[in-house]
């Protein structure tokens, strides 16, 4: 079997060990620099932003401000503005891109699959038909057609209308 060496994929596995004890959404989230974090909207309870690291273009991850590891563990306020959060980063995309589809999910914990199990996020990820070809299939590789910054500029357009 061959082998297609992803080196960058060690950033995002060292970039959720944080010094400090704060995930990397928070630290994130206080950066002061909303552009280079890649965020594009904010609410009064959570946050959108494009993954830096995306199963396909314009992968989004809506985010609580708390960092929580668990739905239970928001309140019903913060619930309510978490699920607005992730119905306006769908409404994004399909203003965006129009997709003919989404994936919409959440990995609650590291046996499920969460890289950052302390602090819960929900993937929304658009899909077309016939996205996935050969490379993720048979080269394990997803082939990304726009650069992250300018993904963030066409997305933020739409991020700063009402739903």
């Amino acid at each position: 079997m061959d082998h297609l060496h992803a080196y960058w994929r060690m950033e995002y596995v060292e970039s959720s060990k944080q010094p400090d004890d704060k995930s990397l959404f928070t630290n994130i989230l206080e950066s002061g620099n909303d552009r280079a974090a890649l965020i594009l909207y904010r609410s009064q309870h959570a946050f959108l932003i494009l993954n830096k690291f995306p199963y396909n273009a314009g992968h989004l991850m809506a985010v609580p401000l708390k960092e929580v590891p668990t739905l239970a563990d928001l309140n019903l306020e913060e619930r309510a503005d978490y699920m607005d959060i992730i119905i306006k980063g769908q409404e994004i995309l399909t203003k965006a891109l129009s997709p003919s589809g989404f994936n919409i999910g959440m990995n609650i914990g590291s046996a499920a699959g969460a890289g950052i199990p302390g602090h819960l996020h929900c993937h929304i990820v658009p899909r077309w038909q016939g996205d996935t070809n050969f490379m993720p299939v048979v080269g394990n590789t997803r082939v990304l057609p726009q650069a992250l910054d300018t993904m963030w500029q066409r997305l933020k357009q739409f991020a700063t209308e009402e739903a």
